[in-house]
């Protein structure tokens, strides 16, 4: 892997070692390269960071899964993302068609995460109205960090009772049957969870972005054209004007670009 930005006065050290390619970032080098903003006073500010890969002419998925799509790399970042985040925010429709399972603890992000006053593993957090949810899977019945469920005020109370007795934790996020995704994220950071990332889908992505809670969007872009009508990155209600987001970095290995943007 080589940084293609920020762009320094010394050729990057780990494209001089590994030639034109560079070579493999250490956990511990890609840890540091997306590391979280620092918190400030008020620790309980979020940031929510959305990671994503699309192809060439923007596709997020293929034959419905984001897999085919991706890389060994990138498969990499993702796990590194997830090491560094509190909770993992994704939405319903992703849990049934991807099969989610717990976070695991790794033990080359355990001291880093003791240090940081975090648990074993990041939470995943389920944003659905309905609740239609498989609440047998190992997702809600083993984890090693509780499930959270988010939902609306107005969610069934059956199936509320059902989460619950999986033994997730069901936080209401929302006046109605729906989710407010910017109450979402207070929530959670109101559990302790500041450090947020969300994996999707487009769906649930869209949503954050048009109710401007996306502080940040790590994007895979991956060096494929597959056509069709598969979904983009983002779905869902669109914004008044079009956000403005600044680059943070580039990274690239074998075609793949690992950019991060933050808002403007």
């Amino acid at each position: 892997m080589r940084r293609l930005f920020p762009l320094t006065d010394v050729t990057d050290e780990t494209a001089a070692t590994g030639g034109a390619a560079g070579r493999e970032w250490s956990l511990a080098e890609l840890a540091a390269a997306y590391a979280y903003p620092e918190p400030g006073p008020e620790r309980a500010v979020p940031w929510l960071r959305g990671n994503m890969v699309s192809t060439l002419d923007g596709a997020a998925q293929h034959e419905g899964r984001s897999q085919p799509i991706s890389c060994p790399a990138d498969m990499r970042v993702f796990g590194v993302l997830r090491a560094l985040a509190d909770a993992v925010v994704v939405g319903a429709e992703t849990v049934r068609q991807e099969g989610y399972r717990p976070a695991r603890a790794r033990a080359e992000f355990a001291a880093a995460r003791e240090a940081a006053g975090q648990g074993p593993a990041p939470a995943i957090a389920v944003v659905s109205a309905s609740l239609d949810l498989d609440f047998s899977l190992p997702l809600f019945t083993s984890p090693l960090v509780r499930t959270l469920v988010l939902t609306g005020a107005g969610a069934d109370p059956e199936r509320v009772a059902a989460a619950e007795k999986a033994g997730a934790r069901v936080v209401v996020a929302g006046e109605g049957a729906g989710v407010d995704p910017g109450r979402a994220v207070h929530a959670l950071a109101e559990l302790g969870h500041t450090r947020l990332l969300t994996e999707g889908g487009p769906r649930l992505l869209g949503q954050l972005i048009a109710a401007d809670v996306l502080d940040e969007l790590c994007l895979t872009v991956s060096p494929m054209l597959t056509a069709g009508d598969a979904q983009r990155i983002a779905g869902g209600p669109s914004v008044t004007l079009p956000r403005r987001f600044t680059l943070s970095s580039m990274l690239e290995e074998d075609g793949f670009l690992f950019t991060r943007y933050r808002r403007t």
